[in-house]
This record gives structure tokens, sequence and C-alpha cells, in this order.
């Protein structure tokens, strides 16, 4: 990217949608998180019991900084400036005047769930409430989420057209023999793709790798894809975790877990003695930096490409025109 000359702005609103704000591991009980979700400053808290919320980073009585000294006592967060505490509606329960607290002494929220060890809020584009809900996933017997955080100029739309952008997989990722195995599907919030295609570079100087994709996009935030390596008997989950951040600004987490359930020996003859859980967790961090160059590959696209609204479109790129209609739904009015 030129320094001296950036990109024009994408020309894109956020959209509504769940975005995940990180891993629910990394927040335990008392904790807090600062996070930025649309150019809103959250802080986002686990109580002692374990409930999660977000609420606005500043507090509504004098505008400390929930963030820099708060903290939390039992199911309440306490500001750090005069020690009034709110509980997750927002609502100021106490201060330490004795005095009841006053009415305008409320803090914005934000609707926060938990998935399958991810933290995702909710973000209206007009202040509407959750539409949709993200479909949770069994993580028993599969590794631990490896995770890869990149900060860059994006937008969420933008991520998530690579997955329907057929087009991009040989000429960015270097795939052969790219096949869609099913038709686009899209029902609600909810948009389904499946591809395989073979991946030249192996794992420790073997062969290619032959393998097969199903894209569950949900909103414009989450994407969960379910790969199956077939000439190696692997299965893993890899997750596209889109979070705007504010002014073009993107934050961009990706994930990755193993199944255990694998055959060493498909994996290679000399490892056929080890157990499968053990080699699933070793092969999670190989497989992970894969995924880490993979993604590379396409960030210097994201960082400098413009929106259009009306593209070119060719015999090859996929369904990126129907793609396109079902994202309207996420805008308060057509982009």
């Amino acid at each position: 990217m030129n320094a001296a000359l950036p990109p024009p702005p994408i020309g894109l609103p956020v959209p509504s949608s769940w975005y995940c704000l990180g891993l629910g591991r990394d927040l335990p009980p008392g904790g807090l998180w600062r996070r930025s979700l649309a150019g809103r400053a959250l802080v986002v808290v686990r109580t002692r019991s374990g409930q999660v919320g977000a609420l606005d980073a500043h507090c509504p009585h004098l505008g400390a900084d929930f963030t820099v000294g708060g903290t939390i006592e039992g199911d309440l967060l306490r500001c750090p400036f005069h020690g009034f505490c709110f509980d997750l509606s927002g609502a100021c329960v106490s201060t330490p005047y004795g005095h009841k607290a006053p009415p305008a002494a409320r803090a914005g929220t934000c609707s926060v769930i938990e998935r399958h060890g991810l933290l995702l809020a909710w973000h209206g584009s007009q202040g509407e409430p959750p539409a949709f809900d993200i479909p949770d996933a069994d993580m028993t017997g599969w590794t631990h989420w490896r995770e890869h955080v990149f900060e860059l100029r994006g937008h969420p739309q933008e991520v998530a057209e690579n997955g329907v952008d057929f087009g991009h997989f040989a000429a960015i990722h270097g795939y052969d023999a790219v096949q869609a195995t099913e038709p686009l599907q899209t029902d609600g919030p909810t948009l389904r793709a499946a591809y395989r295609f073979r991946r030249p570079r192996g794992l420790r100087g073997q062969g290619a790798l032959d393998t097969e994709i199903a894209i569950l996009q949900q909103g414009l935030g989450y994407a969960l894809v379910e790969a199956h390596v077939t000439n190696l008997g692997v299965r893993t989950r890899q997750l596209v975790l889109a979070l705007p951040l504010g002014d073009d600004r993107l934050q961009l987490r990706i994930a990755l877990s193993v199944d255990h359930k694998l055959e060493p020996r498909r994996v290679h003859p000399l490892l056929a003695w080890l157990p499968g859980a053990w080699l699933a967790e070793r092969l999670a961090n190989r497989a992970l930096q894969g995924y880490i160059e993979d993604v590379a590959q396409d960030l210097p696209i994201w960082q400098n490409k413009i929106h259009l609204s009306r593209p070119a479109l060719a015999a090859g790129d996929g369904p990126i025109g129907p793609y396109r209609k079902w994202v309207r739904q996420f805008y308060p009015e057509r982009p």
C-alpha cells in the first residue's frame, strides 16, 4: 500500500450481524476486556458467577473508562472513578453515597452470546435487537481452538465474499481442480457452499492434499468451514470471524480445530503407533500455520480494494451475484 496515496473508502456501512470479540477461555470470571465494535467502545465482562455482558466503555456518571481500573465485584461492574456499580443490564444499582442512584446513570449495552468457545456481540445497523442466532457446535473430541488475529483495512462483506468467489481459489491460493460440489444455498441469514480442490502444498513435504470443504456463513461476521482432507483422513474446523472496528478497520480472527478421530497411519506410515488424539493436537499447530499463510495471501487484495456495487462479473467467478442479493438483508437499505 502506498502510504502517500491511501485507497479511497470501501463504501459500505457496517452490516447487522454477530461479531466475535474473542475466545471465551481468555475472559475468566472477574475479567474484563476493552473492545471496539463499529466505532463503539465496549467493556466486555465476565462476572464472578460466569455471566457475560458488554456495556459502553465509559461510565454514564462522569465519563470514566471502565477498562482502566474498573473491577468486577460479584455480578457487578464497579467504576474506578467514584465506585458506582452497574449490573449487566446497564443499570446503576449502588453508589458510595448511600443515596438512590440517579436514573440517568444507565450504561448502554450490547447483546452477547457464547457459542462453542466464542464470545459474540450483536451490532444492529439501526439499533435493532438480534434478528438471528449463531448455531452451536459440539466440540467434544476436537482440539481446542488455535487462533490468529489480523488487523487490516477491510469490510465483513468483502471477507465473506471470498467464500463464493470461485475464481480466486486458483488465482490467489493456487488450488487445483476446484469444483463446486453443491449449489449455493441461502435460507434467511444462513448461506452454505461446498467445494472440493487439491492443495498443492502438503505437510512435511508430502504431496498434494485432496480437500473437501463445506462453508456455513451466518450473517457477515461468522463463518464455520468444515474441511476433510480425504487422502489423509483428517477433518478440521476453521473459523473466519470479521470484527468491524470502525473507519474501514477490521480485526480478522481465524481459528482452527482438528478432530481427534483420525488414523495416524494414513497421515504417515511411520506414525501408525501414535494415539490419534495426540497427533491431532500436533497437526492442529501445523495446520494453523498453513491457514495463516492462505489468509495472508488475501490481505493485499482486501487492503487495497474498493466495493463495486455493479461489478463486471464473468462466467467462472462463482455465485457472487446471488451472494450480493443475500447480503442486502443485513443493511438498513441496499448498499
